[in-house]
C-alpha cells in the first residue's frame, strides 16, 4: 500500500515559485519569458496528467527496487515486455514494489541511452500498453530520463547536421583546438568528436562517445523539450525518475564541467515542476561520483533529489568480502546518514554498469583499489577506464557480475557456502537505511557472459547478458542449483525485510564495530522494543560475538525464521555465528531498555 505524506509537510517555498527563481538563475533576463513558455506547458499538462496524490510518496521498508532491460527476458516470437510481464509478475512480484524500467525507447548503441526518440517504446519490444501492463500488476515504475545526450540518429541532430537554424543551438560545438583539460572525463576518448553538417565540419561536444550527442541547456528550448519529456513519462506511470549523467548537463569551458551550480538548479527545477504537477514522482540522480560530491544531489535535504545512489556501497562490499575485515564498511557506514526525513539513499550491489571505483576514493588506499582491479581480472571480469587532465587514464569501474566478482573461478568450493557468502552481501544491503535496488542478474545469481564481451567488444556486456524464458525456468526448476538457491534466499531476505518494521528507511541506524569479521548494525533505537540488531559474518569462519545489550533480558527472534534465541543477558549479549551467517535479531515487546514501575 502507497504511503503519503501532507504536501506541505516539508520547509518548501510554492513549487511554480521555486522554478521560476531556477529559470532566472540560469537564464537571467531570458528567465521571465522562458517561465511564461513553462507556465503555459504546464496548464495542458495538468490537463493531461491524472489527479495529483494526495501528498508525497513516502517510501516504507515493503519497497524494493528490481533493475531490469525491457528486453530481458525472451520468448520468440513473443514482444520481450510482455515476456518481461509474465516473468515480473511470476517471481519478482513476491518481492519486489518497484521496477527500474531500463531504456526502453529506440537506440543506437549503449543498450538504450543513445536515444533515438523519447516519446517512442522500442518497437521490437512493444508498445506503451505493455508498458502500463507492468503497472497494472501493481509495480511502480522508475523510468530513466536520459537528459544529458542524444543519439547521433536523433531527429534533433540530424536537422543539426542539416543546418535547420532551430536546432542550431540545441548541441554544443567549439573549435578543435579550445582547451577543454579541465573537464572532468567519465571516458578515456576525446571530448569532441568531428561531424560533416551542411554548414562544414563541427566539433561537437561528446562526453559519453561519439554516438551520444550532448544537449545544450545553454538554450532555454532544451530545457522546455525536456520537460516535456520528463511529463510524458509520468503519463505514462513512471512515479520515479532517474536523473542520468545529470551531474554533466551544463558546460562551462575552463572548468570541470562537473556538479557546477546550474546542474544542481536544473535538478532543483525538475524537482519544483514535478512538486507542481505530480508530488508524488521521485527524483534519483545518478552520480556515480565520491560519496561527499553525491549527496549534494540532495540539496538542503528538501529541494533537490528525494534519493541518491549510494555508490561505495559495492566497492566497499566487495572490499569486505574479500579482504575478510569489515573495518572500511563500518567506518564509511557509521559517517552515513540522509539529511532531512525527505531524503534517503537507494542502496545497491550491482547494476546495468561496471562496479564504480570513484566512489571510494578517500575511503580505501589505492593499494586496496588495486587488488580489487587484480582479483576482477583473475575471475574473467573487465576492467574500464576513463581519462585524466593530464593525458593520463584511471580505473573509472570493474566489470563482473557480482556472482563472480565474490566467489572464486577455481572448482571446489561447495556451491551452498558460495550462495551463503552471496546471500551475506545482500543481506548487508537490504539492512541498511535506505531503500534496496536488486539487478535482475543479481536476484538469480548469474555469472558473466564472456562471449558478449568478444563480440561486442564492450567490457560492460559481460553483465548484461539476456534470459531465454524457458531456460531460465528450466534451471530455477532444480532445487539445489545456483539460481535457484540464490533466488530463494533473496526472496526469503526481502521478505524479511518487507515485515519489519526496523528497517523502514527512516528508521535509525547504529553501526556496531564488534569484531572485523563481522558487519554488525542497530536500526530502530538500540534495544528499543522492536528495534533490530543485524549481525553479518563477513569472512566465512565460525565466530562468536559478543554485542553490548542495552536492554533488560528478553527472548530475540530471528525476523528471517521466526526462531528465538532464548533469552538475551545484559550488560553483554554473546552469540555464536556460523560462515556467512546472517542474524536479524528483533527486541520483542517485553523487552525493555529501563526497570518496570513497582
Amino acid at each position: 500500500m502507497t504511503t503519503f505524506a501532507p504536501l506541505d509537510a516539508f520547509p518548501l517555498a510554492p513549487p511554480a515559485q521555486r522554478w521560476r527563481q531556477e529559470l532566472e538563475r540560469l537564464y537571467g533576463a531570458q528567465g521571465p519569458e522562458v517561465a511564461a513558455q513553462l507556465e503555459q506547458a504546464l496548464r495542458a499538462w495538468r490537463e493531461r496528467l491524472p489527479e495529483p496524490a494526495p501528498g508525497r510518496r513516502v517510501l516504507t521498508q515493503r519497497d524494493a527496487l528490481l533493475i531490469t532491460y525491457g528486453d530481458q527476458f525472451r520468448d520468440a516470437p513473443r514482444p520481450p515486455l510482455a515476456v518481461l510481464a509474465d516473468a515480473l509478475d511470476r517471481w519478482v512480484r513476491p518481492g519486489f514494489s518497484w521496477v527500474h524500467l531500463l531504456p526502453f525507447f529506440p537506440y543506437s548503441s549503449d543498450d538504450g541511452f543513445a536515444v533515438i526518440d523519447y516519446g517512442q517504446v522500442n518497437p521490437a519490444w512493444g508498445t506503451w500498453d505493455h508498458i502500463h501492463r507492468l503497472q497494472a500488476l501493481g509495480f511502480d515504475l522508475m523510468f530513466d530520463l536520459v537528459l544529458n545526450h542524444v543519439s547521433s540518429q536523433h531527429p534533433w541532430f540530424q536537422a543539426f547536421l542539416r543546418g535547420e537554424p532551430e536546432h542550431q543551438d540545441t548541441f554544443l560545438h567549439l573549435p578543435p583546438d579550445t582547451d577543454l583539460s579541465d573537464v572532468v572525463r567519465p571516458r578515456p576518448w576525446p571530448l569532441l568528436t568531428r561531424f560533416e553538417t551542411a554548414q562544414g565540419p563541427r566539433w561537437v561536444w561528446t562526453t559519453f562517445s561519439a554516438d551520444q550527442i550532448d544537449l545544450n541547456y545553454r538554450a532555454p528550448h532544451v530545457l522546455l523539450a525536456m520537460v516535456n519529456v520528463m511529463l510524458d513519462y509520468v503519463a505514462h506511470g513512471a512515479s520515479m525518475l532517474r536523473l542520468d549523467a545529470v551531474a554533466f548537463t551544463w558546460k562551462e569551458v575552463g572548468t570541470s564541467c562537473i556538479h557546477l551550480p546550474q546542474a544542481h538548479a536544473l535538478v532543483r527545477l525538475f524537482r519544483a515542476v514535478l512538486d507542481d504537477v505530480a508530488p508524488h514522482v521521485l527524483l534519483l540522480t545518478e552520480t556515480n561520483v565520491p560519496h561527499e560530491e553525491n549527496v549534494r544531489y540532495f540539496g538542503d535535504g528538501y529541494n533537490e533529489a528525494q534519493l541518491v545512489y549510494q555508490f561505495p556501497l559495492p566497492p566497499l562490499v566487495l572490499h569486505t568480502l574479500l579482504t575478510r575485515d569489515s573495518r572500511a564498511l563500518t567506518e564509511w557506514a557509521r559517517s552515513v546518514a540522509p539529511p532531512t526525513p525527505a531524503t534517503t539513499f537507494l542502496n545497491f550491489l550491482a547494476s546495468h554498469d561496471g562496479i564504480g571505483v570513484r566512489p571510494v576514493e578517500g575511503l580505501l588506499r589505492a593499494d586496496e583499489v588495486e587488488r580489487l582491479v587484480e582479483h576482477t581480472l583473475a575471475q574473467g571480469g573487465e576492467v574500464s577506464y576513463r581519462a585524466l587532465p593530464d593525458g593520463s587514464r584511471a580505473v573509472y569501474e570493474l566489470n563482473i557480475t557480482y556472482w563472480d566478482a565474490l566467489n572464486p573461478a577455481y572448482e571446489g568450493e561447495p556451491l551452498e557456502r558460495q550462495v551463503a557468502r552471496f546471500l551475506a552481501a545482500h543481506a548487508i544491503l537490504f539492512a541498511l537505511q535506505g531503500m534496496p535496488a536488486v539487478y535482475v542478474h543479481s536476484l538469480f545469481g548469474s555469472r558473466g557472459d564472456r562471449e558478449a564481451v568478444e563480440r561486442t567488444g564492450q567490457p560492460r556486456a559481460i553483465n548484461r547478458a539476456r534470459f531465454a524464458l524457458r531456460a531460465l525456468a528450466r534451471e530455477l526448476a532444480q532445487p539445489r542449483g545456483r539460481r535457484r538457491q540464490v533466488y530463494d534466499g533473496m526472496m526469503a531476505l526481502l521478505q524479511a525485510r518487507a515485515r519489519t518494521d526496523a528497517f523502514h528507511p527512516q528508521q535509525p541506524q547504529h553501526v556496531l564495530a564488534v569484531n572485523p569479521g563481522v558487519f554488525a548494525l542497530w536500526r530502530g533505537e538500540p534495544g528499543a522494543p522492536g528495534s533490530v540488531l543485524a549481525l553479518h559474518e563477513i569472512a566465512g569462519t565460525a565466530r562468536t560475538v559478543r554485542v553490548p545489550w542495552p536492554a533488560r533480558p528478553g527472548p530475540l527472534v530471528d525476523v528471517r525464521t521466526g526462531r528465538a534465541l532464548g533469552m538475551a543477558e545484559g550488560p553483554t549479549l554473546t552469540i555464536p555465528l556460523r560462515p556467512y551467517e546472517v542474524l536479524w535479531l528483533r527486541v520483542p515487546a517485553r523487552a525493555f531498555t529501563s526497570p518496570p514501575r513497582e
